[in-house]
């Protein structure tokens, strides 16, 4: 097979996968299996106990992380006010076990597509609680039919908390305009993981990780926080490299990576000096963070196979 049939098959898979994320139905069966079909691979458990017992074991090998109770569809204020409550029982559970842990989350789970004011309060609620435990919240980023509204309500969680930031995709054309505003804000910056509109986000790979290193670099260089969230030695390597050049020390960065993806090159950073933080989800709610893993890279297929055959 040709380089362009293998870029053609790789397209094939990443929008068939991506179209499965969306599937309602599919999400709900998902629930009733359990960890099956190979999930279990990049996803240590239900529970909040599981998620700090994986916490743990990352900590003793030297690696930070960041949980996140998984959950997609939620459409009722009664089950967006019960995610809150869980986040902020994991925010409990992190401060009572003294693990190096942060919180992710999704601003959907907690009633964005039902009324504003309902996930603005939730994420005060979720907030006050990390503040007083010295934990850091991330807000996730998801498709860009949220981004705006992600964006408002971070801009009005920051004039009251210094403890919250998102994430910025650099598919989409905006991104670097982003970055731009949001100078001094902690940001994770990642290539993208949703289908979008060629209107919107660039659709060639390479031209992706140009404008992946370009925000990088322009983010590090205003002196904010940067987590760098990429598998891809290549794009470390270049990092590191221009963190040294321009004498941008290795407090101002980290490294970010998915449980259980890449594990010999998680320690290795590690062991030169860097901060590693593995990116952790639990619960049952995992059908669309997994097909958009699958959707990522054609080789996790394999790796997610693995696991179910075991």
């Amino acid at each position: 097979m040709t380089l362009k049939g293998v870029f053609e098959m790789e397209m094939v898979l990443r929008n068939f996968f991506l179209f499965l994320s969306k599937n309602k139905t599919l999400n709900k069966s998902a629930k009733k299996w359990g960890l099956k079909l190979g999930a279990k691979q990049v996803i240590p458990g239900v529970t909040i106990e599981s998620a700090i017992e994986a916490v743990e074991k990352l900590n003793v090998q030297g690696l930070a992380c960041t949980v996140d109770h998984l959950g997609e569809f939620v459409f009722n204020r009664e089950e967006a006010i019960e995610s809150a409550d869980y986040c902020v029982r994991t925010l409990e559970a992190i401060a009572n076990s003294g693990v190096n842990c942060n919180l992710s989350l999704k601003l959907t789970q907690l009633g964005l597509d039902i009324d504003r004011n309902l996930c603005r309060d939730n994420m005060k609620r979720i907030l006050e609680t990390a503040k007083k435990h010295n934990i850091f919240v991330r807000i996730d980023m998801e498709d860009y039919s949220h981004l705006d509204a992600t964006l408002d309500i971070l801009s009005e969680l920051r004039r009251e908390y210094t403890n919250v930031g998102t994430v910025i995709q650099a598919y989409l054309y905006r991104a670097e305009r982003d970055v731009n505003d949001l100078k001094g804000v902690s940001l994770r910056l990642v290539k993208g993981a949703y289908k979008e509109s060629p209107e919107v986000a660039i659709q060639d790979k390479e031209k992706v990780d140009e404008n992946y290193l370009a925000i990088i670099k322009q983010h590090l260089l205003s002196g904010s926080y940067t987590a760098i969230a990429s598998h891809d030695h290549n794009i470390i390597d270049k990092v590191k490299q221009f963190a040294e050049e321009n004498d941008i020390p290795k407090t101002q960065f980290e490294f970010q990576m998915l449980y259980n993806f890449r594990t010999d090159l998680q320690l290795s950073i590690a062991k030169e000096g860097y901060t590693v933080r593995i990116y952790v989800p639990f619960g049952n709610d995992w059908y669309g963070y997994f097909m958009r893993r699958l959707a990522e890279r054609p080789q996790n297929v394999a790796f997610a196979a693995r696991g179910l055959l075991k």
